[in-house]
């Protein structure tokens, strides 16, 4: 059975990438005749010119023997229409529908099962939001994922040059911290992730993806070099819909929080909105305004208009000035790696925090939760241990695991454990993994759980 997206911008183009890697039977709609060539020329999936909404189309698509519809157009009504009408099939597939404007989203009632009945609905604005939030909490970190109800967290750490690690082996940096509860499953060096061996050597800059139990996360911190205070004071470049919630989830956290915004009406609006945020009218491309509102002063410069060059320019702009941290809204998947390499701390991207919401969602059986790098070529997730699996009850050194996969965490009930080669799986523990996507399938063989779809 199919899977049917609609929509062939970068959410849609990106799951249809993700999903075709794995073998699935994907359909693309979109009325945009370039981007359906697009689709055609770089992917191995069915790709129809015409509008998402259209139940011809949908027939054509093969809307009757679909398992899933993936709606997400740029625009709400599309989304929500193809949804209704994959409802009326005689077999009614899953519906997820990707939904910004605020007045639906207020509407939740609108979206069950006695009207429009949609699986999932997608914020990518809110999914943002929420990123960044958990990256206010842990300073320095590029990437933050929470597993098994908030009790283990991944972080992606860049190694510091005064970072004790620096020039180390693994095999080294473990006998320096026997008892850290914190293990290192993956190392990227450039655009080259890989999970490393006891002699492999950590240099500074390395990107450093770590796994411990959510108490543990300071420690991970100094131990690369992140001896930053708990962050104070953050300036906001955009009055966005993401601009605004940013500001009063900052506010929530006794954040103190100036936003800069070109639009007086926009300015009035937010200042109505949010209790003690300052927010300044001006155009944040003259340097003078920046340095006369102390952005040097700032924790973190977070740049989210809706135009990304603009966000880039003005990043590296509050970086030279002196903010200790800059982060950066940029639609575009793709140019997440480039942007951090010219110099801004932290890229975050809407779109990818869609496809990993809507990931997340369409794993089955016993896989909890997922969460992507940005570079989509590694995956974290939770899952947990059945009974007949291959990795239960023998210690991990004596498991046949893939080598480009490795198990992160294990939690049975309250406890969490940071394994080492004598820990032992139970059936039912929920055990994190990290895996490279080139390894994904031999991990399901071994968890015995298909890493599937509804």
């Amino acid at each position: 059975m199919s899977i049917i997206i609609i929509g062939a911008g970068e959410v849609g183009y990106h799951l249809a990438q993700r999903l075709s890697q794995e073998k699935k039977d994907v359909v693309v709609i979109d009325r945009d005749p370039e981007k359906i060539k697009r689709v055609q020329n770089t992917l191995d999936v069915k790709a129809i010119h015409g509008s998402g909404g259209s139940p011809s189309i949908l027939r054509e698509a093969g809307i009757s023997e679909a398992s899933m519809v993936i709606a997400v157009t740029n625009s709400d009504e599309v989304n929500m229409i193809s949804c209704l009408v994959a409802g009326v099939q005689d077999r009614v597939p899953k519906k997820i529908a990707r939904v910004r404007d605020p007045e639906y989203s207020s509407l939740p009632s609108l979206f069950e099962k006695e009207h429009l009945d949609i699986d999932l609905v997608i914020n990518p604005d809110h999914e943002v939001v929420d990123l960044i939030l958990k990256l206010m909490e842990v300073p320095g970190a590029v990437d933050v994922a929470d597993f098994a109800d908030g009790k283990v967290r991944m972080v992606g750490l860049p190694l510091l040059s005064d970072s004790p690690m620096v020039g180390k082996t693994l095999a080294e940096i473990s006998a320096m911290y026997p008892h850290s509860g914190i293990l290192m499953v993956a190392v990227q060096k450039g655009e080259r992730v890989f999970i490393p061996k006891g002699s492999d050597v950590i240099r500074a800059n390395d990107l450093l993806f770590m796994v411990m139990a959510r108490e543990k996360t300071r420690e991970a911190l100094e131990s690369s070099g992140h001896r930053r205070p708990p962050i104070k004071r953050v300036m906001i470049l955009g009055g966005t819909l993401i601009g605004l919630e940013l500001a009063k989830g900052l506010e929530a956290r006794d954040i103190q929080v100036k936003i800069v915004e070109q639009n007086e009406t926009r300015c009035q609006e937010i200042a109505e909105k949010c209790s003690r945020a300052l927010v300044l009218r001006g155009d944040a491309t003259y340097q003078d305004l920046l340095i006369e509102e102390n952005v040097g002063e700032m924790d973190t410069f977070i740049a989210v208009t809706e135009d990304e060059e603009t966000n880039v320019m003005i990043s590296l702009l509050a970086k030279k000035i002196g903010v200790r941290r800059v982060m950066t809204l940029v639609n575009k998947v793709g140019y997440s790696p480039l942007v951090h390499s010219i110099g801004v701390d932290v890229v975050v991207s809407p779109r990818l925090a869609a496809v990993n919401k809507i990931m997340q969602f369409l794993r089955r059986g016993k896989i909890l939760s997922i969460s992507s790098l940005p570079e989509e070529n590694a995956e974290a997730f939770e899952a947990v241990a059945m009974e007949t699996s291959d990795i239960v009850a023998r210690p991990l050194r004596e498991i046949q695991f893939p080598k480009d996969a490795i198990v992160g965490a294990i939690v049975r009930g309250s406890e969490v454990i940071i394994p080492n080669g004598s820990a032992v799986i139970q059936p039912g523990d929920r055990v994190m993994i990290f895996a490279l996507t080139s390894a994904i399938r031999e991990v399901e063989k071994a968890l015995m759980v298909k890493l599937e779809y509804w």
